[in-house]
């Protein structure tokens, strides 16, 4: 597969249009002032012969250029190519946006990935000109930049709370990738934005337009588990359960980009809560290419037209997610929040949230493995499924982070008793990922289908392979012609 920096041509055209589309797909970099940009930085273009091309920011930052100081290349959108793609180097990004590489090292990036630490070297540098080392480095940088940016923490605390092993690394770090000193950063910050109040961090989630909120945020909200999230003042909010503590988000749908406002127990999380926002949200997909390729359907042509930029809602948390998949099964959406809110009082560790209504984190499967089965109110054979798959995800055999191989989970998941294909498809869908994900045998798609005169059951899964590899957001697409909750924002 080729990378989009590698055809020059198309580069050119793209930045000399300053097309925003593809913001993160690849970065400028400018040979007579030696910085780096995004393609749709608003400078006027280059001339061709002093223009290079890489496909990442850490690649740029490589070969010696500094951060462009209008455009903010480092804080595009990430590559699509990484939430479409299954093979180890898209696993490979994941895991690094989620900041395993800070915390466990390459080695334990290579655990995680069940490859060695050389291979999975070459085969990143080989793709993104900078091995993962190099890319958690500029991740490190753009964190440390918003905590300067839009914090009055200690610039000594930002150089630990952003990753950096020590303030002099920090400050070098800082000072090579933007060519101005942490303190010019946030002085210049100062004079034009407005900081963090209150314990809160105040972001913006840039993504690809178009983005439809409606059932993005509907979903969420109509699903929303009593305690762990709740819909308040034109904001999703929810509770985090994080590696070095746990945290509050608040995420607002805006025209240009989603608010985000965190609060966070420890602030050595604030990449990896960035990373599991935009992946819930979605905020990485490229919608044109999506809806380009669902449009070609004339059954689905009008859908997309009506409401372009649909997003497929994700998890925070995967395991959680697939804990409330099976908690849904053959239940109304009410029945399946009521189940997960008695789990959560029972099991969840409860937090502080002085703005809002929320109480607890969702229980991990550790601790979900010790509940009494008896205690669950539910079927005898739904009990059984759930407890076994508790038992998967706290024992370590079932693997449902973003670094999972999707066919090995999905084999996983196969295995276990009571999961049939809808619930596997879901957790497909939702917990890993998958973009093609697909559930033909779901009430809401069967409907849907028959209204637009598709076809039914085996018919309509070969009827569906056009929209390959795009079937999870033709789901969207087919669950919004309902009258349901999850296809709209409460008012």
């Amino acid at each position: 597969m080729h990378s989009p920096h590698e055809d020059t041509e198309r580069c050119v055209r793209t930045v000399q249009s300053k097309d925003a589309r593809f913001d993160g797909w690849f970065f400028t970099a400018v040979l007579t002032t030696g910085i780096y940009c995004r393609p749709s930085c608003p400078v006027v273009p280059p001339k061709p012969k002093n223009m290079r091309f890489y496909p990442s920011a850490a690649a740029a930052q490589q070969a010696g250029f500094r951060a462009c100081k209008r455009c903010r290349p480092d804080a595009s959108p990430g590559s699509p190519m990484w939430n479409e793609r299954a093979d180890l180097v898209a696993r490979t990004m994941r895991l690094i946006a989620d900041g395993v590489v800070d915390r466990d090292g390459v080695s334990g990036l290579a655990r995680r990935l069940g490859y060695s630490v050389r291979q999975i070297q070459r085969q990143v540098q080989a793709e993104l000109g900078a091995g993962p080392l190099a890319l958690a480095r500029a991740q490190r940088a753009q964190t440390a930049r918003v905590l300067i940016e839009t914090t009055a923490v200690p610039l000594g605390e930002v150089a630990f709370a952003a990753g950096f092993a020590s303030v002099r690394t920090f400050n070098e770090t800082v000072r090579e990738i933007f060519h101005r000193t942490p303190t010019e950063l946030r002085l210049r910050a100062n004079r034009g934005q407005r900081s963090s109040g209150g314990g809160w961090l105040n972001l913006r989630l840039p993504f690809r337009a178009p983005l439809c909120p409606d059932n993005l945020f509907g979903h969420l909200i109509a699903t929303a588990v009593p305690g762990v999230e709740e819909w308040r003042d034109g904001a999703y909010r929810r509770t985090l359960r994080l590696p070095h503590g746990h945290g509050v988000v608040e995420l607002r749908p805006m025209p240009e980009h989603v608010d985000c406002r965190l609060r966070l127990s420890d602030l050595r999380d604030l990449a990896t809560a960035i990373s599991r926002c935009r992946w819930l949200l979605d905020l990485d997909a490229d919608p044109v290419a999506v809806d380009d390729q669902l449009a070609d359907d004339p059954l689905l042509a009008p859908l997309v037209r009506k409401h372009p930029g649909r997003r497929v809602p994700r998890t925070v948390d995967p395991a959680e997610f697939a804990v409330r998949a099976v908690l849904g099964q053959q239940v109304s959406t009410a029945a399946a929040r009521t189940l997960a809110a008695r789990l959560v009082l029972a099991h969840g560790e409860p937090v502080e949230d002085p703005d809002g209504g929320l109480t607890h984190l969702f229980p991990d499967a550790g601790t979900l493995a010790t509940l009494d089965p008896e205690a669950l109110a539910m079927p005898r054979t739904r009990r059984t499924t759930l407890t076994t798959l508790i038992g998967a995800l706290a024992g370590g055999e079932l693997e449902l982070g973003v670094g999972s191989d999707w066919v090995r989970a999905r084999e996983q998941l196969t295995g276990l008793p009571g999961l049939g294909p809808w619930t596997i498809e879901t957790i497909a869908m939702r917990s890993l990922g998958d973009p093609d994900a697909f559930i033909p045998t779901d009430l809401g798609v069967k409907r849907a289908a028959e209204g637009l005169g598709l076809p039914g059951n085996a018919a309509l899964v070969k009827h569906a392979r056009a929209w390959q590899p795009w079937r999870a957001y033709a789901v969207q697409y087919l669950w919004a012609t309902g009258d349901h909750p999850i296809n709209s924002i409460p008012h």
